[in-house]
């Protein structure tokens, strides 16, 4: 069976991130993504008409992505603990030499209204979040507490050693893993 080949539209969100994360999300330019993906700069153009445009796939890209893997691991979870899922998956993002999440911060500052997708991705997945756990609380504080780490990351301003975060997230799985927090999980399934 062969692999199916990614769209051009794929390939050009695909070469868009990783020229943020290589140049900078600042440096991003529409001659070097058409460049990185093998295509023309028309060919760039017609599926996405602007740089703004290009950086809104970027970030709806982004969260499907993330979605997906959510979904993914949960999966082989088996659904018994998704706090805990959460998590580890962000906890690995958050690993990343570079925030994979970097071209995020040149998408706010081109348009602030890319914050609108991101502020509903968030907002489900808390709802979704709090659907699957029992106890708020510890919620919350998980929650918090990763979304503390992405924004660290997101703006290099991590301030943990590599020992402090591991503690951290052993903390927090700690906590997800306390049978107050994932017995709505349990009883749903």
């Amino acid at each position: 069976m062969r692999a199916q080949r990614p769209n051009s539209r794929e390939k050009i969100l695909a070469a868009a991130a990783d020229v943020a994360r290589e140049s900078g999300p600042g440096s991003l330019s529409l001659d070097a993504v058409a460049s990185r993906a093998g295509v023309s700069k028309g060919g760039l153009l017609y599926n996405f008409p602007t740089k703004a445009k290009l950086m809104q796939g970027l970030v709806e890209d982004y969260l499907r992505d993330f979605e997906q893997a959510l979904e993914t691991a949960n999966s082989n979870d088996d659904g018994k603990n998704p706090l805990a899922v959460y998590i580890r998956l962000s906890a690995d993002d958050c690993e990343e030499k570079r925030p994979s999440a970097s071209w995020i911060f040149s998408a706010i500052a081109e348009d602030p209204d890319f914050m609108t997708p991101i502020k509903t991705f968030k907002r489900q997945l808390f709802e979704r979040l709090k659907g699957e756990t029992s106890d708020l609380k510890s919620l919350l504080v998980c929650y918090l507490a990763i979304e503390g780490l992405r924004s660290m990351n997101l703006f290099d301003s991590d301030v943990l050693s590599k020992d402090e975060r591991e503690l951290l997230v052993a903390s927090l799985l700690e906590i997800a893993s306390s049978p107050d927090a994932h017995q709505a999980s349990r009883t749903q399934s």
